[in-house]
């Protein structure tokens, strides 16, 4: 295609938009449970006993990650207080700086339009914008690979600016440790490995920055792995071992799934740019110029990062997304050289699946049960819809565009509509919140609940709770991710239900949480209770 330069103006206005709808909408929706509520409370427990070494989560040691979101969070409670909005920024800002960080990079890596595209897909990819906006770990440690790979990228690209570029690869390998684990190490070694070995060129290891290189890697995670060995000398062997390779190699923590698990997240969550992606990460191995083969080395990130979370036992939508900012590079490269043809004929799969789309959509509003019930299930459906109508308009104009010889008006169009339109998915799960939020029923609790009286959950955790109550609960014959913790501090727990009962007829005002199902096997044993709170999943009483 030829190539189109967007004014200086609709640059500004295309910005100021993405910024509006990136960050404009961060507290339109309650945390959900459960990987929101979790990261939400583990930051405000920080924040309240100003422990920033060892990460609690109810008032128990928690080490499944490492701190580095959890200091962003807590930080940002203290300076703007604690919401939705302010749980969910620092997945939101990594992701915002990952977009302009992929459009300074396409641009010096492919020139041209590569850097507003390289933009506008990440961007619009509907699993980088879902991820964004949710608070999970996954935003900043995709953000601080991708700094590193791109940094690594400009240092070969750029040998005159080779060494700041390679000692900023480091740091941000730091940062990407400190955001979830030696995971990071584990790709980006590998990647390289790999790369020199495909690729017959061992000339990368020599530029390195080997010496200056670790000693900023270990400046900035030391520290806090130091001293949190020290105040918690368990720490080591859970961080390192249970929760690496344990997670990898076994299905200790139930999140096995088949090795395709990640194929149809990969199809669909790289949409509306599915099929230029898979083109372009396809002929990655072909070189496009002189110089050192960015594309291969993009190629082998993406394939690497997809095959390592195939094969381990524990797997989650989010874990590719690492992928994406290398297929965003990729794709914006594989655009320019893409004819109007090639064009048309990847825009009409995605203008026929959002028609397919418009047309299922209230087919959603049938699908409620018990605890997500059907009213829920419709007032969603409607924003689907609305989303795929907007995907829709945005394919055929994108067509349209096509058609008349503006090829990047065309992507743009179709970025657009698809970022409408996964923000019109994301927020409609609004809808659904008093199934998967403890929002609403900690808003009924609070003026009932003395900050004296003890709250006990049996049976269960939900996550939501305990940050929108701004306290933690005394867990009943429940354990899960807790198991560790509760090792270390079993008083702060009672480990069976006949142990409450004990406790429930004596204590002051005692308050418990349980699944509607626990209510009637309770009260049928006669232990005096009284409901004072009730939805769909969760019965809150008190003892008359």
């Amino acid at each position: 295609m030829a190539e189109t330069f967007l004014p200086r103006r609709w640059l500004l206005v295309l910005g100021a938009l993405m910024v509006a709808l990136w960050f404009g909408t961060l507290d339109y929706r309650k945390l959900i449970k459960p990987d929101e509520g979790r990261y939400a409370e583990i930051a405000r427990e920080m924040a309240v006993s100003g422990d920033w070494v060892t990460p609690r989560l109810n008032d128990l040691k928690y080490f499944e990650k490492p701190p580095l979101q959890y200091w962003a969070t807590a930080a940002a409670y203290k300076t703007f207080g604690e919401d939705e909005w302010t749980a969910r920024l620092w997945p939101a800002l990594t992701g915002f700086l990952g977009i302009v960080f992929a459009a300074f990079v396409g641009q010096r890596l492919y020139g041209g339009s590569a850097g507003v595209l390289s933009a506008a897909i990440l961007t619009s990819s509907f699993l980088y914008l879902g991820i964004g906006h949710m608070n999970t770990l996954d935003m900043g440690f995709c953000f601080f690979l991708q700094l590193a790979l791109g940094a690594f990228l400009l240092a070969r690209h750029r040998p005159e600016e080779g060494r700041r570029w390679m000692l900023l690869t480091w740091a941000a390998l730091a940062l990407a440790v400190l955001s979830k684990g030696i995971a990071a190490l584990v790709l980006t070694g590998g990647t390289l490995i790999v790369f020199s070995l495909v690729n017959r060129d061992l000339a990368c290891w020599k530029r390195l920055e080997l010496l200056r290189g670790l000693a900023i890697f270990l400046a900035i995670t030391s520290p806090w792995f130091v001293a949190v060995s020290i105040a918690n000398p368990e720490f080591p062997h859970f961080f390192f071992i249970h929760e690496h390779f344990e997670r990898f190699l076994t299905k200790a923590h139930r999140r096995y799934q088949p090795a395709w698990y990640f194929v149809p997240i990969l199809l669909a969550g790289a949409l509306p740019w599915t099929t230029l992606q898979l083109r372009a990460l396809a002929g990655s191995w072909r070189a496009h110029g002189p110089g050192f083969p960015a594309n291969r080395l993009l190629g082998v990130w993406a394939i690497l990062v997809f095959a390592f979370f195939s094969v381990s036992s524990s797997k989650l939508p989010s874990y590719i997304l690492p992928m994406f900012p290398a297929l965003a590079w990729l794709a914006a490269g594989q655009f320019q050289r893409t004819s109007r043809r090639e064009w048309m004929l990847h825009l009409l799969p995605v203008a026929l699946l959002a028609a397919v789309g418009v047309a299922l959509a209230p087919r959603v509003g049938t699908m409620g049960d018990v605890e997500t019930t059907g009213p829920m299930m419709w007032a969603y459906a409607k924003w689907l819809g609305a989303g795929a109508a907007t995907l829709l308009g945005g394919s055929v104009l994108a067509l349209a565009l096509n058609w008349q010889r503006k090829p990047v008006w065309s992507a743009l169009a179709l970025a657009l509509a698809a970022g409408i339109a996964g923000t019109c998915a994301i927020l409609g799960h609004e809808s659904l919140s008093r199934s998967n939020s403890a929002y609403h029923i900690a808003e009924e609790l609070k003026p009932q609940l003395p900050s004296s009286s003890p709250l006990y959950s049996i049976k269960m955790y939900d996550q939501t709770l305990t940050f929108y109550l701004g306290r933690p609960v005394t867990l009943v014959d429940y354990t899960d991710e807790m198991g560790f913790g509760l090792e270390q501090e079993p008083h702060k727990a009672l480990p069976s239900v006949d142990a409450f009962r004990q406790r429930w007829l004596t204590d002051t005002a005692p308050f418990a949480i349980m699944q509607p199902h626990m209510f009637p096997v309770l009260a049928d044993s006669g232990l005096p209770m009284r409901v004072v709170a009730r939805d769909t999943r969760r019965v809150i009483v008190t003892r008359p």
